[in-house]
This record gives C-alpha cells, sequence and structure tokens, in this order.
C-alpha cells in the first residue's frame, strides 16, 4: 500500500492536513507554478489580470520498475511544464512513498489552466535513494535519485476527460519507448475550491485488531475522497502511533478545498504501519464530514469492519473510531489580512565587509559603474525594492549597513546606511540606493560578517509593535556577498526573534559558496535550534541567491514571495490573529481601488 511521506522518522509522520500546510488556502509553497497570493496580489496590482483557472494534480502509479534489491521501489513525481522553447520549468513534486510499485500520492500539485493555449506537461518519476528519506523533497537532487519513467500529456487532455482522469504508459526519458513495461500513471484534475473553511478534529480508535505477533500493532489513518467518477483520491494521513491499540492522534485539519463537502462521501482506513511499505489494513469506513460531526455530538464509535473471508456480504469488526473534539473554523489567507489593513513593513541590511572587494575596482561587488550599469547589490535593491515596497503604505525603510568602518574609524555591525546619527529611515527604493551610493563614499570595507546585530536591532524594532500594534509584520532584507563569521550567534538571534512578527530575507549576491546561508534556511525540515538548545518556534528565514533568479521579473517575484505568506500565516494562525475589518477581507479588490 505505501503512502508514507519520507521526509522525517521514515514515512511516520502526518501528511495532507491543513495544519501541515500553512498555505494550503493562500499559496501552495513546494509547488514553484502552485498559485502564490502574494504574487498574483502583486501582478493584479499593475493590471495584469490572471486569465486563468486553478487546477489540482492527483496523482498515482501502477507497476512502477522495481528498482530496489531488497525492498521496492521509493518513487517520486515531479511535475513540469514545458514551454516554448523546449525548457522544462518545475511545478512541484509529490511526497515519497516508501516501497511500493503503485503508490498513490497524497500531497497534490496546482497548475495554472489556460483555456486559450496549449499547455504541455511532463512526469518525471524517480526512485528516492533511502539515504534522502529525512530530506525534504524540495530540496532533493533528482541527479542523485534513478530515473523510472517519463509521461507527457496537453493539460487539456485531461480536463476534457468526463472522468476528469488519464492514464498514460510511462517512457524513457525524452519519450522514448522502453522494451519494458516501465507501469503507468494517472492523473486525476479538480477545479480548487476558494474557501476560508476547515475542520479541525481530534479522533482516537479503540480496541483495534492486532496485527503484530511480539507487539501491538503501529496504527495510522489514511483519509480518502470519493470522487464523483466512483474512485477515491487520498486527502491526507494521520502520524503513527507507536505499539498502541488505542491510539489517540494529534489534531487533524481539513479543508473544504480537501473534503469538498461536508456530505461528501470519505473513506477512513486503519492500517498497521510496517517499514517495508506493506502496510496491513486493520479496518475501514465511510463516512462523510457531517457524520463524523455527529458522532462527535452523539459521544459514540464508528465500526471499523472488513469483509468476512468466509461469508459474502458479512463484516468483522476490527474495532471502532470516536471523534473527541469537532469544530469548524475560518483558516484566512494571506490576502485576507493584507486586504484588511495589515501591513508589511520593511527594512534593508546592506553587506560592507571586505570580501566584496575594493569599490574602486571594477571587479568588486560594490563597484559604482559610470556608465549606469547596476553593480550586483543596486541590482539586488532595485529588483527585490520592487517587490517589497508595494506592501509598504509609507514606503519609508530603516536602512543599515554592517562591517564597515565608519566615518568616526569605528567597525561598525549595524550604522546608519544615510550617515544620520539618529533618524534610520529612507523613502522608498530610491532613498536606498542614494543612501548606498553615498555610504561607499564614506564607509570603508572592513569587516567581520556579523549578522546578529542586525538582526536583533529588527527584532526589537518588530517586539515594540507587538506591544501597541498587532497589524504590522516585519521583513528584515539582508544583502550580502555570503561569507559570514558569527553563525552561531545569528542562530541565537534568529532562534529568539522566532517568537516576533517578523521574516528575514537574505539575499545573496556575487558567486559565493552560500552554504552557509542554506543552514539559516530551515528549508531541511529542522528548525534551528539555539547554543542553549532552545529550538525556533517557526521557520523565520528565506534565503534567495540573486545569480539563480536572473530570468525575467516574473521568476524573481515569485523567488522572493515564495515563503513570505506561510510564515506570515503561521504567525497569525499561532496568535489567533484575525483579519479586522472581515468586510475587507472578502474583497481584496478593496485595497486596489
Amino acid at each position: 500500500m505505501g503512502n508514507c511521506f519520507s521526509d522525517v522518522e521514515g514515512g511516520k509522520q502526518a501528511v495532507g492536513g491543513a495544519q501541515q500546510r500553512p498555505n494550503s488556502i493562500a499559496t501552495t509553497n513546494n509547488n514553484n507554478g502552485g498559485h502564490n497570493d502574494a504574487v498574483e496580489f502583486f501582478f493584479r496590482s499593475r493590471g495584469i489580470q490572471p486569465l486563468f483557472t486553478q487546477l489540482e494534480l492527483s496523482l498515482s502509479a501502477s507497476n512502477l520498475l522495481d528498482r530496489d534489491i531488497t525492498s521496492k521501489s521509493d518513487p517520486m513525481v515531479v511535475v513540469y511544464a514545458k514551454k516554448r522553447d523546449g525548457k522544462l520549468e518545475e511545478l512541484g513534486r509529490t511526497e515519497v512513498v516508501l516501497n511500493s510499485l503503485n503508490p498513490a500520492w497524497i500531497e497534490k500539485v496546482t497548475v495554472a489552466f489556460q483555456f486559450e493555449i496549449v499547455q504541455p506537461l511532463v512526469f518525471h518519476v524517480y526512485d528516492v535513494d533511502s539515504k534522502y528519506h529525512n530530506v525534504p523533497v524540495k530540496t532533493l537532487k533528482l541527479n542523485d535519485q534513478e530515473f523510472l519513467g517519463e509521461a507527457t500529456c496537453v493539460l487539456s487532455e485531461i480536463v476534457a476527460k468526463q472522468t476528469r482522469s488519464l492514464t498514460l504508459n510511462l517512457n524513457n526519458k525524452n519519450g522514448h519507448t522502453s522494451l519494458r513495461n516501465l507501469g503507468a500513471l494517472t492523473i486525476h484534475v479538480e477545479e480548487t475550491v476558494s474557501s476560508r473553511s476547515c475542520v479541525e478534529m481530534v479522533v482516537h480508535c479503540s480496541h483495534l485488531d492486532n496485527k503484530d505477533l511480539f507487539s501491538k500493532s503501529d496504527p495510522f489513518l489514511r483519509i480518502s475522497r470519493i470522487v464523483e467518477s466512483g474512485g477515491s483520491i487520498p486527502i491526507c494521513k494521520t502520524e503513527v502511533v507507536k505499539d498502541n491499540l488505542n491510539p489517540i492522534w494529534k489534531p487533524l485539519c481539513l479543508s473544504i478545498q480537501q473534503f469538498r463537502s461536508k456530505d461528501n462521501p470519505l473513506i477512513i482506513e486503519c492500517f498497521d504501519f510496517n517499514s517495508s511499505g506493506n502496510h496491513v489494513l486493520i479496518g475501514k469506513l465511510q463516512k462523510s464530514v457531517a457524520d463524523l460531526e455527529k458522532l462527535h455530538i452523539e459521544r459514540r464509535g464508528a465500526n471499523l469492519t472488513l469483509p468476512s473471508p468466509h461469508q459474502d456480504h458479512e463484516k468483522v469488526l476490527k474495532g471502532q473510531l470516536f471523534v473527541d473534539q469537532f469544530c469548524e473554523k475560518q483558516q484566512y489567507s494571506f490576502l485576507d489580512y493584507i486586504s484588511s489593513g495589515f501591513e508589511l513593513n520593511f527594512m534593508v541590511a546592506v553587506d560592507f565587509t571586505a570580501s566584496n572587494g575594493n569599490p574602486w575596482n571594477p571587479d568588486s561587488l560594490h563597484h559604482i559603474d559610470p556608465f549606469g550599469r547596476l553593480n550586483p547589490y543596486q541590482q539586488a535593491i532595485m529588483e527585490v525594492g520592487e517587490v517589497i515596497q508595494f506592501y509598504d503604505s509609507n514606503r519609508r525603510f530603516p536602512a543599515w549597513g554592517f562591517g564597515g568602518r565608519t566615518i568616526d574609524g569605528t567597525i561598525s555591525h549595524c550604522f546608519n546606511l544615510n550617515g544620520s546619527t539618529g533618524a534610520f529611515e529612507v523613502e522608498g527604493v530610491e532613498g536606498i540606493m542614494a543612501a548606498y551610493a553615498r555610504a561607499l563614499h564614506n564607509v570603508a570595507l572592513a569587516g567581520p560578517a556579523l549578522f546578529g546585530p542586525v538582526i536583533n536591532t529588527a527584532a526589537q524594532i518588530a517586539g515594540q509593535s507587538v506591544s501597541y500594534n498587532s497589524n504590522k509584520y516585519f521583513v528584515l532584507l539582508i544583502i550580502t556577498d555570503g561569507v559570514i563569521t558569527d553563525l552561531q550567534e545569528t542562530k541565537d538571534a534568529l532562534v529568539r526573534a522566532s517568537d516576533l512578527p517578523l521574516s528575514i530575507l537574505i539575499v545573496g549576491v556575487g558567486g559565493a559558496d552560500f552554504r552557509e546561508m542554506e543552514v539559516l534556511d530551515a528549508d531541511n525540515g529542522r528548525r534551528l535550534e539555539s547554543s542553549t538548545g532552545r529550538v525556533a518556534t517557526r521557520d523565520i528565514v528565506q534565503f534567495v541567491p540573486m545569480r539563480e533568479v536572473h530570468g525575467g521579473q516574473i521568476f524573481v517575484v515569485q523567488a522572493l514571495l515564495e515563503e513570505l505568506p506561510g510564515q506570515f500565516l503561521t504567525y497569525m494562525r499561532c496568535r489567533d490573529i484575525k483579519p479586522s475589518p472581515l468586510h475587507a477581507a472578502s474583497n481584496p479588490q478593496l485595497l486596489l481601488d
């Protein structure tokens, strides 16, 4: 059966619940080509209207090639859009399913359907090497994985099907037919549902049938939605509870996008987890969300059963499922907050360390070209500034430098970019550019590069705002050449700041080794830990190397805003901060008029 996400603990954690996807309504942050409210809002403000429908792709496969010797393949799908020039643009990745040749992936891939154009899609299936099973799928290097097959189609082919499903035979790369049967891939498409409603439940089972000989079962639930064609699509699974026949699972949050209607039938299956991927079905039942709510109200259980092996139409009781808590709640999107008056306040810090090179040398990252060609720092300020100033109503930015020898001869790790001893704000992107150019004449490049003081200063400003205004969220932009000398102190500062309404966007310029920057961006699934052992409340860092996003404005915008909405929403939801007034949240156009 498989169907275990492999990023952590060998597939034992939950997958697909709205709580695991803080962007599930606002964005799909693991799908590069998916819907992102922040990006859409940015372009709407410039009169670029989205002429598309958001679709969600569900994927399953059958009879995949077995590449493993002692077990079965651990498959993952990567979905691409094929551009006019033949290049592939990644749209998203599924989770990894352990030990399965017939996987049904839970993670969906979002794609924008444009009726008027042909949209070729390419699907690559990989067997993920076991040494990467604790690595988030978005960071996997595909060249390190074993290729299982490729399928191609046009998006409209799936949409035009009455069942909204299309099954394709897998081939070798570039569409070359294989002499061996590589299996088949099935794609099911549905239009996304725009709704803030979700249901949060706490469920438990009692007296489960034991499937293990020398211990108790390790149960988990898988929930699937029945679709109109008669089949079912998995929408989430719980974490595994070890050695327990009366398990209680962590709260499960399902969005309307996942279950579609409270009356839509769901299949709930309880499995005994096996690391081999051959999970044993303990029992199952079919209930709608409305039925589950009724179970909670009436304080009664529902029977988990299996067909009797001896008599037709007879079912054998294998345990009971209870709904201990049930509540309907609203999960507001990034747009809901921004449109109702919440502000993003931006702060900027520029690296003035000597590793950037002498500004008078044309090879320096800080060199000011007499003919007006922008250096990497100027490019970053302009390109990033175009995006970030849009969300800041007064467009007055605190702007600092760090790692430079100021006019008084001291090395400062947080000095005002405009040279003032008091006021640290500048007016707009133009003000940053002007202050930066002046600072290069007044500040000598020095070092070392310490991020801690700048982060602490930004955190102090964010912390002061909490007591008197919960409608502000702060974003610190650090532009650097990538050489950092206070890594642990920076981690300590980031862990402390993770409780505050603050995100930190680090933009790397030049061709340096940015591995230390990537450590700060917790995309490896592990939150930062301080020197005292405290773990960050949430991930607040995003790292973007500018050399990877110079491919047109939309790519810059998407790269910069990829994680920010999710970080913003995680903070607001954890503190139960709601958009206000709600009438503005229901009409994002109010902010644009």
